[in-house]
C-alpha cells in the first residue's frame, strides 16, 4: 500500500472505522501524513498569527486527526490479532507510548484472523504472479 492509498483509506474510507485490519504500511503512512500536516499547519500558523494562531491551528488539527489516528491504531492492533482496547495503553504516561510503538511495528497475522481477512493477501499474490 502506497502513501496516497493509505491516507485515502484512513481519511476517506475508514475515517472512524474501528473494524477490520490495517497493515503496517497503512498505519505508518498515516503517521507520516499526520506529522507532515502538523509541521505545515504549525509553520503557517506561527508565521501568520503568532502564538495564539499556532495554538488554535494545532488544536483544530488535533481534533481533525484524533479519531482517524485512533481508528487506524485499533485496526493495526487487529492486524496483530489483538483487541483494539489495548490502544488505551497509549494514554499511560512514559510507559504506554513505547509499548504501543513496539506493538505497531510487529508484523500482522498472516492469513485470516478473528478480525477479518489478511489485508496484504492480494498484494503478496499480485507481487509474485
Amino acid at each position: 500500500m502506497g502513501f496516497t492509498e493509505a491516507v485515502k483509506s484512513c481519511y476517506r474510507d475508514n475515517y472512524v472505522g474501528f473494524n477490520g485490519r490495517a497493515p503496517r504500511s497503512e498505519y505508518w503512512f498515516l503517521v507520516l501524513a499526520n506529522f507532515l500536516m502538523g509541521t505545515t499547519v504549525g509553520a503557517v500558523c506561527a508565521l501568520i498569527g503568532g502564538k495564539s494562531a499556532l495554538v488554535l491551528g494545532m488544536g483544530l488539527l488535533f481534533l481533525a486527526i484524533f479519531l482517524p489516528s485512533l481508528a487506524a491504531m485499533v485496526r493495526r492492533l487487529h492486524d496483530t490479532n489483538s483487541s483494539g482496547w489495548w490502544a488505551l495503553l497509549s494514554f499511560i504516561p512514559y510507559l504506554g507510548g513505547p509499548i504501543m510503538l513496539i506493538w505497531c511495528c510487529i508484523p500482522g497475522t498472516q492469513g485470516d484472523n478473528r478480525f477479518g481477512p489478511d489485508p496484504l493477501q492480494g498484494d503478496v499474490a499480485e507481487a509474485f504472479s
